[in-house]
């Protein structure tokens, strides 16, 4: 949070105490304005707008209180010291009450005390603005996301724009990784969703997700998971509710979101977050079949793992899975639908051949595309969805 470059004005009529502190906080290497009283503070503050103000109380023309009272109206964030000899008790707990971030009574017999109150005072400041910036982000986010919903409840041909609209770029590369989707849905709207998203400088998170049902209920939660994840982004960029993000309590706290907006809908998920620099995959399974596909070295199989379906159950609890991943792969996660693609009577023969498919579409969407038939489908009991991340790939 410090920041040792910012600017602070100096407001003192002894100007043999404003040199001293000027010149130690120089040194400090703060950018340091002077003026020689209240008035004249005044018009140095409107003109340069400084980080933080440093004044006396006992000047002439504006004193210190009045001063204080007249930066709050221009700007109700500024953070202002007091540094006075008057050391009336009265005047400190007016000073702080007008919004003083601290008051330190001369002489200053260590100026490090000065120091130490600038930068605290500043630390605090940069975190309201940060606050600040994350509240209207979010108020912007909410509002976009409500205007979605209703657009969704309205009109069929709205709502099928909107949830197109929160889709993620197919294709998309970052870094190396290679994400693709499609989505074919049973209906007008669609209760399947795909989402992926950097969450910082070494982080991918991807998702997805089948909602019970079909049709606009079931994409009315789509909309709900969208901005139940997107919030949570806001918040782990913050450091604030879950500053990990990780898979299992992403899995959670939408399973807590939905039991408490009972809709009488949940649904099955399969999230994960591959960290580049460690080079790993950390997932968590929500009830979803079937279990992604890892497509390496020509071969095909499921990764491991169980877990209860998000929405159904007050306390349920979710695992992470941790593995490193090859340097060339694919990783194939499908909804449920596609099982009324495979072949076998029963899903234990219909799971059994899903490996193969994923091996003859080489690991790739356009292959599964093709080895599924997608292009002719006709009219289909339930929706599907597809999603496919690569690296080096061949």
């Amino acid at each position: 949070m410090r920041n040792p470059s910012a600017t602070l004005l100096i407001i003192d009529d002894d100007e043999v105490v404003r040199a001293s502190l000027a010149a130690y906080l120089e040194d400090s290497g703060f950018d340091v304005l002077q003026a020689e009283n209240g008035l004249q503070g005044l018009q140095v503050f409107e003109q340069q707008r400084p980080d933080l103000v440093v004044c006396d109380l006992r000047m002439p023309q504006v004193d210190g209180l009045e001063l204080i009272r007249r930066i709050g109206d221009v700007d109700a964030e500024m953070p202002v010291i007091v540094v006075s000899g008057a050391g009336v008790m009265s005047d400190a707990v007016e000073a702080l009450r007008l919004g003083a971030a601290d008051y330190l009574i001369k002489p200053l017999e260590d100026l490090a005390v000065l120091e130490h109150s600038i930068r605290r005072a500043l630390d605090r400041a940069n975190l309201r603005a940060e606050n600040r910036r994350y509240r209207e982000k979010l108020e912007v986010t909410n509002r976009e996301l409500q205007a979605s919903l209703h657009l969704l409840q309205e009109d069929q041909n709205a709502g099928r724009q909107v949830q197109m609209n929160m889709l993620p770029v197919t294709p998309w590369t970052v870094d190396g990784l290679h994400f693709a989707h499609q989505i074919i849905p049973s209906l007008y709207l669609s209760g399947d969703f795909v989402d992926y998203f950097r969450i910082d400088e070494r982080r991918v998170a991807f998702y997805l997700a089948d909602v019970s049902g079909h049709g606009a209920s079931s994409a009315f939660v789509t909309v709900l998971l969208k901005f139940m994840t997107t919030r949570l982004l806001y918040e782990s960029r913050r450091g604030g509710a879950m500053p990990e993000f990780k898979p299992s309590e992403v899995l959670g706290h939408i399973n807590r979101g939905l039991v408490n907006c009972k809709l009488g809908k949940h649904v099955t998920m399969l999230g994960g977050i591959i960290d580049e620099t460690a080079n790993t995959l950390t997932y968590s399974i929500g009830g979803h079949l079937p279990l992604p596909v890892m497509f390496a070295n020509g071969e095909a199989s499921y990764l491991g793992g169980r877990g209860l379906p998000v929405g159904l159950f007050d306390e349920a609890t979710y695992s992470d899975h941790v593995m490193e991943l090859p340097q060339s792969f694919s990783l194939t996660l499908l909804s449920d639908g596609i099982l009324d693609l495979l072949p076998g009577d029963t899903l234990k023969e219909k799971e059994a051949t899903l490996p193969r498919f994923v091996s003859s579409a080489g690991g790739t969407l356009d292959g599964l595309r093709h080895v599924f038939g997608l292009a002719k489908l006709g009219e289909m009991p339930d929706d599907i969805a597809l999603l496919v991340l690569s690296r080096n790939l061949a």
